[in-house]
Formats: structure tokens, sequence, C-alpha cells
């Protein structure tokens, strides 16, 4: 028991061992300050100092120096660069960079690797530690800049563990890819931490003049750097020079450093010396600069020109005008210090953009900081549970399973939402893919437009949530409703007049927001010819009609597979076939449509007739009913042999005979497919008019009745089974 506290009373005092790997004097004045703060906790922190890249190299000024000049003991020094200063070189440097590093890694064993940035070093680094189960820490992730530095910032910020970002946006992008929320720290830059406390240093003049060689004011000098845009090499040493003429006719003293080690930098060189650059009186060309000095001059400049990060970041804390040349910084958040010459082709467009920014002043920002990120950074490296599992997991937004390729539970699962927006009640039905009503749910229809658009999309959310318990995977919704429709946009154009209000209604955008699924919306008839294509006689047959006889006519043409809509989306008004020129007055107006003779209401008038001129009467049964007179009533006394009904029925199958014939003659179907309440009525009337009336060519066109019990949300369930693959209407 002593033994075992005594093991856990070590394991909380030991101290973690951190790495920090530097490559650059860039990265080096970001790392530092934490270096610094890491340093000041020796009880806490076990602090290892890596250094490689550029630092190692004269002709960059072997900046590593530095690091020895600010008392840090450097563990190991790595020559990593492949010299040559070409695309190639950069590869193979990643490359003898792998070669070194395990060695180095595996003797410091740190607990943390802590890695800056964007650099090709910085991706050997993250990739050596990520293959040898370091835990990594990365900086400045989640920002965009434009060229390749993205592609390798993001590489590192998958293969880190920890996030230190400088800007909301930042954070934003590193979340946005998949980024666990809890290991990243919000922090601003740690530059700042140390640059604004140089702000209002006193001897700054001292700097001008030691850098500038005397001669320069405050705010009276330009400082320029330019690095190459590895993807675009050719164009960048272009701008270069046209950067080099345009700050030399400018005529100011101008501090120019070189640019950094990446490929073009030596032919960038070869243009500086070209045009004199380091003899030419207004000018000081220098390889490095101590941070804290170049601050000091960056802050008291009366501009800074190129396309260097410390342009749009560090330079903005100061409020120093700053010209961005080309695509390097693109994409990088700025204060409005920041002036853009993107297409920076030509001297003068760059002059002018001197004569703009020069010797202005800009309000500080902190878009990149507030000057407190080493105290958070140390928080947040205090947080690190050394026990948890090393493997990284990625933060994946939802996503819809894969559709199982089994057939049985494909057929099972796969469903449809389906809404049959009727005169009377208002429908909606889960369907599966085999026609199963799975579960229904029907309400009264409200009379307003409002309160009915509002009971559609609640009746649709409770058959959602009962969907998931159903093991259902919905396809979208389909939606079946009487009038014009234009199933394009889903909007009903005029409705019946059974569905008051419903005209140019958008039917499609407010299901689909409210249950973010795809929504289609056909006129009922159109529905029950769909539904007959996939449940019912229409299977697999290519032309044919489907005939709605209830209260109204309608019905769907399926031709060549494919429901026909017109060019005005009122196709299949099958009921307003005209059979007489002086028949009865139609609901359209009209007079001798098959709907004014065979239709449900057409019917159930001409029964109220005879009923009141008591002309039902049939022996045997009582026609004096408390209900309504229906059709249905009309029917019951034909088949009893009251020769009043018959007659009546007589003519209503012939008027819907007779237009049938002349569909027949205008398309030519090879079925006709009766449905509704009165098919099986009409079934035997009407193939035997058209085998009367219709040319030889057709009389032989067979006439059934559907024996689907629900076929408008059938066919609405059709359109969501069948499109949401297809993706076309």
């Amino acid at each position: 028991m002593e033994r075992k506290n005594m093991d856990e009373q070590n394991k909380c005092q030991r101290k973690l061992r951190v790495c920090v790997a530097t490559c650059n004097r860039a990265d080096y004045s970001k790392l530092a300050p934490i270096m610094f703060g890491i340093k000041s906790h020796p009880d806490e922190f076990d602090l290892n100092v890596v250094v490689l890249g550029s630092h190692l190299i004269d002709d960059y000024g072997n900046t590593f120096r530095m690091i020895e000049q600010d008392d840090f003991d450097i563990s190991s020094k790595l020559h990593t660069i492949v010299r040559g200063e070409d695309e190639a070189a950069m590869v193979e440097s990643v490359g003898l960079a792998l070669v070194k590093l395990p060695d180095v890694l595996q003797r410091l064993h740190p607990d943390i690797l802590v890695v800056h940035g964007d650099r090709f070093d910085a991706l050997a680094l993250a990739t050596a530690a990520a293959l040898m189960n370091i835990r990594i820490v990365h900086l400045e992730g989640g920002e965009v800049s434009g060229t390749i530095d993205d592609s390798i910032r993001h590489a590192i910020s998958k293969l880190a563990h920890y996030h230190v970002c400088c800007t909301r946006t930042a954070e934003q992008h590193l979340i946005a890819m998949c980024e666990d929320h809890s290991r990243i720290l919000l922090a601003g830059c740690p530059s700042y931490d140390k640059l604004l406390s140089t702000f209002h240093r006193d001897e700054y003049m001292d700097v001008i003049n030691t850098w500038l060689r005397g001669g320069a004011q405050d705010h009276d000098y330009i400082v320029a750097l330019q690095h190459p845009v590895t993807t675009d090499i050719q164009r960048s040493i272009k701008i270069y020079g046209l950067m080099l003429d345009a700050v030399i006719s400018f005529n100011k003293k101008t501090l120019i450093l070189f640019p950094n080690i990446d490929a073009g930098s030596k032919e960038m060189v070869r243009v500086m010396r070209k045009k004199g650059i380091e003899q030419h009186p207004n000018f000081r060309a220098v390889k490095h600069i101590p941070f804290e000095q170049f601050m000091q001059l960056v802050c008291h400049a009366g501009c800074m020109i190129g396309n260097s990060s410390c342009g749009v970041r560090e330079a903005g804390a100061f409020g120093t005008p700053v010209i961005n040349l080309g695509s390097r910084q693109t994409g990088r958040e700025t204060g409005e210090n920041v002036l853009h010459v993107r297409d920076a082709d030509t001297q003068d467009k760059i002059y002018h953009a001197l004569k703009l920014q020069f010797g202005k002043r800009y309000p500080c920002s902190n878009v990149y900081g507030d000057g407190s990120a080493v105290p958070r950074i140390l928080k947040f490296l205090r947080t690190i549970d050394l026990d948890e599992p090393l493997q990284k997991t990625f933060c994946f937004p939802p996503v819809k399973e894969s559709i199982s390729q089994d057939i049985d539970h494909i057929l099972e699962t796969q469903t449809a939402l389906a809404v049959d927006l009727g005169g009377t009640n208002l429908r909606v039905a889960i369907i599966c893919q085999m026609g199963k009503i799975i579960k229904k749910y029907t309400q009264p229809n409200p009379k307003t437009c409002k309160a009915r658009m509002e009971l559609l999309i609640k009746l649709c959310q409770d058959a959602l949530q009962d969907a998931a318990h159903l093991n259902c995977r919905l396809l979208g919704v389909g939606v079946s409703t009487g009038g014009r429709v234009n199933p394009q946009k889903g909007v009903v154009l005029h409705s019946t007049k059974l569905i008051e209000e419903w005209f140019s209604v958008d039917l499609r955008t407010p299901i689909s927001e409210a249950l973010c699924l795809p929504v289609w919306v056909e006129n009922d008839g159109n529905c029950a010819a769909l539904a007959e294509k996939k449940f019912g006689h229409g299977k697999g047959v290519e032309n044919f009609v489907t005939v709605i006889t209830g209260t109204g006519i309608g019905g769907g043409i399926i031709h060549q597979s494919e429901l026909v809509h017109g060019s005005t989306f009122c196709a299949a008004e099958l009921g307003h076939i005209v059979v007489s020129m002086d028949g009865p007055e139609c609901s359209c107006g009209s007079r001798g449509c098959v709907e004014a003779y065979a239709s449900g209401m057409a019917l159930q008038r001409e029964a109220k007739k005879l009923h009141d001129e008591e002309l039902l009467k049939v022996e045997g049964l009582d026609m004096q009913l408390a209900e309504p007179i229906t059709a249905a009533h009309l029917f019951a006394a034909a088949k009893q042999g009251n020769s009043s009904a018959v007659a009546v029925i007589n003519k209503a199958s012939t008027a819907l005979g007779t237009g049938m014939v002349n569909l027949l003659h205008l398309l030519n179907p090879s079925l006709l497919i009766l449905s509704g309440v009165l098919a099986s009525y009409y079934q035997s009337p009407v193939q035997k008019i058209i085998s009367k009336k219709a040319l030889a060519s057709a009389q032989n066109i067979k006439v059934v009745a559907s024996h689907l019990e629900e076929p408008a949300l059938l066919g609405a369930a059709s359109m969501v089974l069948d499109y949401a693959t297809r993706r076309i209407y």
C-alpha cells in the first residue's frame, strides 16, 4: 500500500518533458516566448531544444547563435538542408530530416514535441514524432495563406494531437477539419507577448540608425521582405524584381532582408544583386536581425512591403502600413493596415501602392493576440494527461449510415413519407419499398392555408420521430394534392374547390426546411398513375392511363414509362373531356364534360333528383333514409332493377366510355386502369363501350379496376422511392 502511494506521488511530481524544435528565424520568434515560459518553471517542465533547418546555414546568418545568446541549451543540432533552393531540394531536405530525427527523438524521449507553422522542416518533425508515438503540440494551425504552405500546415494539424491557434477563425477552421475542440487552445500569437512590450522602447532610433547606417527618420523608411511562392516560382521572381524597381524609384531609405530558403530564393537573390541593391546608397541588405530589434524597425517604418507573414500579422499590432504583394498571404486575417496588391504585374502599380501607404498610421490591431498567449499555453500544457490514449480521434460530423447492399434489408428499411392533402382529411403515412403502409396518421384538414401547413409539418415531424424507432430510413417526402401542380418547383398553381386558398403555394420549401429531406409534389391523379406503375397493374407497362372515378374524374398518363405533364401542367384532365355539346353543366364552367355525367358528385345529384321525385323506390328496399343520398344508393337501386337508376348509370357509363374512346384514339395506350370508389361499377360498362365505339385497332385494349387501396399515398411514396436515388424529376 505504501509503495503504491509512493508510485502515485512520483507520478504526480514527474516533470513534463517538452521538446521544442525550431527550424528558422521566423518560427523562433514565435517559439522563444514559450521556451522562456517553460524555462521559468523548472519544477514542472524539462525543456529540450532541437535546432535544424536554415538556423545552421551561414548564408542565412547562422541564426542558431541567437538561441544560444538567449541562454538556451541546444540539445541537438541537425543539418537537414540540402542546398539547391529548388523543389527537389526541399523534398530531399524533408527526407534527410526524417533520416536524422529518429535518433534524436529516441534519445530525448520527450512527452511533448512543440512544432510551429507550415514549413517543410516542420512537416518532417511532425511526421517523425507521430510515427514514434510522441504527442505533438502544433502552433498556428487552422490559418490560411494561399500557397503550398496551407497544405503543409493542414497536414501537420492532422498529425498533431493538440493545437494552439491565434485567431477565432483559425479555431473554427480546425473544428471544421474535425479536430477535437477540447484539444484546441485559442491563445493568440506568442510573439505578441514579446513584441507588445517593445512597442514604446525609447532606444528605437539607435536601432534604426544601426541597421540603416544613419540618415533614416522615424516613419520615413521602408522595410522590405519577400519570399518565393513555391507553387509559382517564376511569377514570384518577377514580382520581386518589380518590387525592387518600385522601391528604387520611390527613393526612400530601405532595409531589405534576404528571402527564406524555399525553392526560388537563389534566383531572387540573383535579381537583387543584378539590380545592385547591396551597393545602392538607399538600401541596406541583411540576412538576419534579432527579433526585438526587427520589431522596433517594423514598428517605426513608414511602410513594410513584400509577402512575409510578419506584414499581415505582427505589423498590425503597431498600425504600420503594409503592402502585401502576390498570393502568398491570400486568406490570412489582417487589420486595416494591409493593402493587397494581388496582381502585382507592373512596377507602376506597386509604386502607386507605396504612394498610398507610405507614412500612414493605422489603428493597432489585436487580431492575432493580446500579449497573454504564453500563460495560456503553459496552463494548457499542464492539462495534458499522458495516461490518455495516444491515438488521436477525429470529431467527424454525423453522417447517414451507408445503405446496406442486402436487398431484403433495403426493401424493409428504405421508406418514404407520403402525404395525401385531401379536401376533407390530411393523411400522412410511412411507406416501404414494397408498398406496405407501416404507419398512418389522419387529421381533419384545417380550413386556412396557414393552419393546414402547420398541421402538415407537425404530422410529418411526428412520423419522422416514429420512423427512427421503427428502423425506417426515410428517403424523402412525397405530397399528393388536388389541383394543378408545377412538380419541378413543388408549387400548387391552382387548387380544387375542395381545398380552398391553395393558389401559387410553395409546398416544397417549408416542408424541406422543416424536415431536412427532399420533397416531391404532384397532382393526385398523377400520383394514382405513379402508384399503379410501381405497385399496381401498371408495373412493367410502358404506356397506360389511370382514370380516377370518385368525387370528381381525374387521372394520369404514363407514356414511355414517364408521367405526361403538358406544357402548363394540366395534361390528364380526363374529367373535362367533352362528350356532348349540350350536356349538363360541369364545375369547370363548360357543358357535357365526362365529370358532369360520371363523377360521384354528378351521380349524387341525379340520385337526389330521383329520390325527391320518389323514383328511387325499389320493392323490398326502403329509400327513406336519414343519411344524405349518395351515388351508392343509386347503384343499389339499379342493382335491384330500378329502371330510373339504371338509365342514369347507363348514361354515365356511356359518357365515361365515350371519353375513354377519345383518349384511346389520341394516346393509344396498352392499358386503361380505373381507380377510385366507382371503378368496380364502371369497369364492365366502359369495356363494352370501347368494344363498340373504338377503332378496331383499339377495341382490344384491356380495362381493369385498380386493387390499390391508397393510390394517392402510394403514388406520393413512389415519387420518393423512385426519384430519391435518381436525383432528377
